[in-house]
């Protein structure tokens, strides 16, 4: 499957508390690993480095498309787009696909 595109755009980015609860619980390797992906998601959140795809059970839940990202192993981050702004609401093991 191609990796998804976008038209260029400057995004808006917004984290939820929860990430930040999620993401300060992290081990200090996962935060490193966490801050490289994010230097990437910052620049374009399909870049095929991230391995962005779709979460089809939490689009359903949410009624808008939830994309995940691979950090490292089984660690994702999820998000959605409304319109300039990327909202990242998850980080954690694929338990955070059971929303």
């Amino acid at each position: 499957m191609p990796p998804l595109l976008l038209p260029a755009m400057n995004f808006r980015y917004v984290a939820a508390p929860d990430f930040w609860k999620s993401f300060y619980a992290l081990p200090a390797s996962q935060k490193a690993s966490t801050r490289t992906a994010w230097a990437i998601f910052k620049q374009n959140p399909f870049d095929p480095r991230l391995r962005t795809h779709k979460i089809h059970g939490l689009s359903a839940s949410f009624k808008t498309t939830v994309f995940a990202v691979v950090i490292e192993g089984d660690l994702r981050a999820a998000f959605y787009i409304k319109g300039d702004i990327v909202f990242t609401f998850a980080i954690g093991t694929h338990d955070i696909y059971k929303r």
